[in-house]
């Protein structure tokens, strides 16, 4: 029988070896066999399968709804008339954001003042996929994508908005000058804690808290949310006494 190793499947299969071992982790695609020495090996039929969880991710399917295609064949014409739903749902919206970005530029041209939300209204969260993935795990970015993929469009712009006020105080107690350990920027804190917890679909880990707020301070894309750098490092003082405070 031929079987090929985790990292040549990867290779040919454009993912990573992480990605396959995630699969493996939420029982999606086991390997054929595991060596003594750790190394994974996949069989023909685990390629046939590998090839059909490729085949439902490029239709932008989450990892639970691939998994319930596989498990049961029966599920899989109303998995793809859901999805269909899903790509319907998904052209409304890059038609809306077409039209957002037509309108920034027109704006642009007459030389018009614009807002930073109005100049970025067309561009696709997704872009935050790799940097996610990367920093805090697949699973982080599966259940972050799954949650917005259970909204209705109504939901979806209501998450928005409170995620954008959720900021904009932490934003305003900052320009206040209120001292991080101050209590009421702690209680807003504890609101951008619990926010941050619903959009992850779990609890972050101190660290993960406090590793958060530096990167509010080094990337300048999040920086700019507070109104600077110098803002960003007091949210991240007070997210940093959070986390002694209460999740250590």
């Amino acid at each position: 029988m031929n079987e090929w190793p985790i990292a040549e499947v990867g290779r040919a299969a454009g993912v990573t070896s992480r990605t396959l071992r995630h699969y493996e982790s939420v029982g999606l695609l086991r390997p054929s066999r595991v060596a003594a020495n750790g190394y994974r090996f996949y069989g023909e039929t685990e390629i046939a399968r590998l090839y059909r969880i490729l085949a439902l991710r490029s239709l932008d399917l989450p990892l639970p709804d691939i998994a319930r295609a596989l498990a049961d064949e029966r599920s899989l014409t109303e998995t793809m008339r859901a999805h269909v739903a899903a790509l319907e749902e998904t052209r409304s919206a890059m038609e809306r954001r077409i039209a957002a970005v037509r309108n920034a530029l027109a704006a642009l041209e007459e030389g018009k003042t614009m807002d930073i939300d109005d100049v970025l209204a067309g561009v696709d969260d997704a872009r935050w996929e790799g940097e996610v993935r990367e920093r805090w795990g697949d699973d982080a970015w599966e259940r972050s994508a799954a949650r917005r993929a259970a909204m209705t469009p109504g939901e979806r712009r209501a998450d928005d908005v409170r995620g954008h006020d959720v900021i904009a105080a932490l934003r305003a107690a900052a320009e206040r000058g209120l001292s991080p350990d101050a209590t009421e920027f702690q209680h807003l804190i504890g609101i951008h804690h619990a926010w941050i917890a619903e959009q992850w679909g779990r609890v972050p880990s101190p660290e993960a808290y406090r590793g958060l707020g530096d990167l509010y301070v080094d990337d300048p894309r999040f920086a700019v949310n507070f109104g600077g750098v110098a803002h960003a490092r007091v949210v991240r003082d007070a997210m940093a006494v959070h986390a002694a405070a209460y999740l250590d």
